[in-house]
């Protein structure tokens, strides 16, 4: 096994290449997306033991890795043209999270002969974990002394989970297109300078000047952010990062950086391929399939509510989709889906609805655990 973990992080950078390049020569590739195939790959190695399923590559990729990816994919958009989905993003991601909390509600009772007297203790953190990331489940689990063990599969049953609905929700459009007799699938195919053309090439040469004023402004962000959230606690780090990167977009100057949502996105194609790769079965196999079993529970019952509801309210797909990521995979998932698949005009409300989710989940969470705790009698 591979265990150098710059030697796992060129790994990370051979499955991205590999799946910019599948999707860009290969019919089938291309409909799926290089993020889906980069998370297959990493997901593969992992599992067969090439590369293992924690790593200090993974810890970069995620923090800082995903917030430079964060900033420099903001640095091209517009606010102007996205206000228009708002406020279906918002119905959408309320019904995503009252799944979340029923679903883990429902699984809690019902699995909890199997997975014991913590099981109260698991609704709280997967109802944290899928109203808005993983930050939530982290938060919980410090706050409920969670044993070592089963937090250990249950983050293993989340990463996992998480993974395949990421999957799931890139692969929705391609079965919704085939019915419908279109394509979803926009990514080259969008007028000269949109931010979703840059996602694939800089719209003119990138200069050194360039690069050196992105890592300025994109590394200027990250730590000035890390330091409001150290003096400002009670708002989460990667607001301040997103607001910062967002006023700075709206200066002419900053949008017209060649390069920035290329770099931005391979940042985000390198986060998601770490997701596949900390995707080890074997972690859960290890306590049993009840940790599993309580994560897909909450996960259907937060499909079901979210694409059935969103239907009967006629809530156009692009936008459920990017909801549903914000809930299960916070705003990281729900910007690399929306511009996997070229849903540009939902990027901003996804990220708003995602950072939604980091003040909500909590709360949630500590909601559910206290009712299943005093349903099971604990």
């Amino acid at each position: 096994m591979i265990t150098n973990p710059f030697a796992v992080f060129l790994v990370l950078a051979l499955v991205v290449l590999a799946a910019i390049y599948l999707e860009k020569h290969y019919k089938v590739f291309r409909a799926l997306s290089a993020a889906l195939v980069g998370i297959l790959l990493a997901m593969v190695l992992s599992n067969v033991g090439l590369i293992p399923g924690e790593s200090k590559a993974y810890d970069y990729l995620i923090d800082p890795g995903v917030s430079l990816g964060i900033v420099l994919i903001l640095l091209s958009v517009d606010v102007k043209t996205v206000v228009q989905a708002g406020p279906r993003m918002l119905a959408a991601f309320g019904i995503g999270s009252l799944g979340t909390a029923v679903g883990a509600l429902v699984s809690g009772l019902l699995l909890a002969p199997m997975v014991g007297p913590e099981t109260w203790k698991l609704s709280g953190q997967f109802t944290g974990t899928y109203t808005g990331g993983g930050v939530n489940f982290a938060a919980l689990g410090q706050a409920f002394d969670t044993s070592s063990e089963l937090f250990a599969a249950a983050i293993a049953a989340d990463v996992l989970l998480t993974a395949l609905w990421m999957m799931l929700c890139l692969t929705l459009p391609l079965l919704w297109a085939r019915n419908k007799q279109e394509n979803t699938h926009e990514a080259p195919r969008m007028q000269e300078g949109s931010l979703q053309q840059g996602l694939y090439s800089s719209i003119r040469p990138m200069s050194l000047m360039d690069a050196g004023a992105l890592v300025l402004i994109a590394a200027g962000c990250v730590g000035a952010a890390d330091y409001l959230g150290t003096l400002v606690p009670q708002l989460p780090t990667v607001l301040w990062l997103t607001t910062l990167a967002l006023l700075i977009a709206q200066v002419p100057a900053v949008r017209q950086l060649s390069g920035a949502a290329m770099w931005g996105y391979y940042l985000l194609l390198m986060f998601l391929s770490t997701n596949g790769a900390q995707s080890v079965i074997a972690n859960i196999i290890a306590v049993g399939p009840a940790v599993l079993y309580f994560a897909i529970g909450t996960v259907a019952l937060h499909g079901i509510a979210l694409f059935g509801l969103g239907a009967l309210l006629r809530i156009d797909l692009p936008t459920l989709l990017v909801a549903s990521q914000a809930n299960v995979g916070g705003p990281s998932s729900a910007m690399a889906l929306a511009t996997a698949r070229g849903y540009t005009q939902r990027l901003l409300p996804g990220v708003a609805v995602g950072l939604l989710g980091y003040a909500v989940g909590n709360y949630a969470g500590f909601g559910i655990a206290t009712l299943v705790r005093s349903l099971l009698g604990g």
